[in-house]
């Protein structure tokens, strides 16, 4: 069951009345629906422990590899062991990939204790946790901790193809999609409209809208452009290819340099040819994903959490399930954390020598 003293209520749509996932969510975070359908007559309430991840949008990154993160971590009671070809998850644990608005929401639902875990991007848990950035004036979120880095995320600005935008500079005066407010989306946006001289005033109109609504309206022609942060390919960016030809304005040259000495979060990044249909490759602006938990999380748990995310079966179900499971890669999962690492992380990295004495420490930077 949830952790005592948790939030047990996400939404009305999201847990049952008892404060346990419903089963109808349980399904749509992949993983819970087929774990839930395998216990055993036997199962007893109290051997089941619930780990409820904050991820995105369904039509993003964050929400299928959530629901295989989900997969990978579980283990109910009776399941077959892991070296007899069964879960290699924590013993007794049901993980649930639960849809949310982001980054931003996934902080303040961990910030409240209503999740378990949450996905975030870099720059936003390091904000959160200074109280700077998009948090300031919050109190900060000191309890912030991290399991790991799991893979870079690229920002990432559509166009239709026939469009006459090549720019960020172009955008003043066209439709454009920011993304939707509680979301990663909209920060990087405004971060870049800001770096580039682009004021959102000048968009006409400014829209917030999920992926899959701004990728439809830039099919239908009722948008310009849409912002969009994930681990390529993005299925919203993916259905809109598949039914227009579009491009991506790169994200580089001297702007894209001084947003990245400004932001230390920030990393080159570039996108293959064909990773989205017809689209030649192009370089952009990237940020790491993390996965994130509380300070008071059990440590035990999270040594298992941990240990079952980087787990070589993980590593395989990730691949099969979805095209950014081959950039997740144990090695890169501690060189730049935005928040000191969660105890129970922190052991197993040292267990498998990842880490030496001075990693749990966060390193310094500007903000933007």
């Amino acid at each position: 069951m949830p952790r005592a003293g948790a939030n047990p209520r996400l939404s009305d749509a999201r847990l049952s009345p008892q404060g346990l996932p419903s089963r109808r969510h349980v399904l749509a975070g992949i993983a819970g629906g087929a774990l839930l359908g395998l216990l055993p007559r036997g199962a007893v309430a109290q051997d089941i422990r619930y780990f409820r991840i904050g991820t995105g949008t369904t039509s993003g990154t964050y929400f299928p590899i959530g629901g295989l993160i989900a997969n990978a971590i579980s283990n109910p009671p009776g399941s077959r062991p892991c070296d007899r070809g069964g879960s290699c998850g924590v013993p007794g644990l049901i993980a649930v990939a639960q849809a949310t608005l982001g980054s931003v929401e996934n902080i303040e639902l961990l910030r409240s204790g209503a999740v378990e875990a949450g996905m975030s991007q870099a720059d936003i848990a390091y904000w959160a946790y200074t109280g700077s950035g998009i948090f300031h004036g919050k109190a900060p979120f000191e309890g912030l901790r991290s399991i790991g880095m799991l893979y870079a995320e690229a920002i990432q600005l559509v166009v239709r193809a026939d469009s006459d935008l090549h720019g960020v500079a172009d955008l003043k005066g066209k439709a454009v999609s920011l993304g939707e407010e509680g979301s990663g989306v909209l920060v990087e946006a405004r971060a870049i409209l800001d770096a580039f001289g682009v004021k959102e005033a000048e968009l006409r109109p400014p829209a917030y809208l999920k992926p899959g609504t701004a990728a439809d309206r830039l099919a239908k022609k009722e948008l310009d452009a849409f912002f969009m942060v994930g681990g390529f390919p993005v299925a919203a960016v993916t259905d809109v290819a598949n039914r227009e030809p579009i491009r991506l304005i790169p994200l580089d040259g001297d702007m894209a340099d001084r947003l990245r000495i400004r932001q230390r979060f920030y990393m080159d990044q570039t996108i293959p040819a064909d990773t989205y249909p017809g689209v030649p490759e192009i370089h952009t602006l990237g940020v790491g994903a993390e996965l994130l938990v509380r300070a008071d999380r059990d440590p035990a748990l999270i040594h298992g959490v941990t240990k079952a995310l980087w787990h070589e079966n993980t590593r395989r179900l990730l691949i099969e399930g979805h095209p950014k499971g081959r950039s997740f890669d144990a090695t890169k999962a501690v060189a730049n954390v935005s928040v000191p690492l969660h105890p129970g992380a922190e052991r197993y990295y040292r267990e498998v020598g990842l880490i030496g004495n001075a990693a749990n420490e966060p390193t310094g930077g500007a903000t933007p």
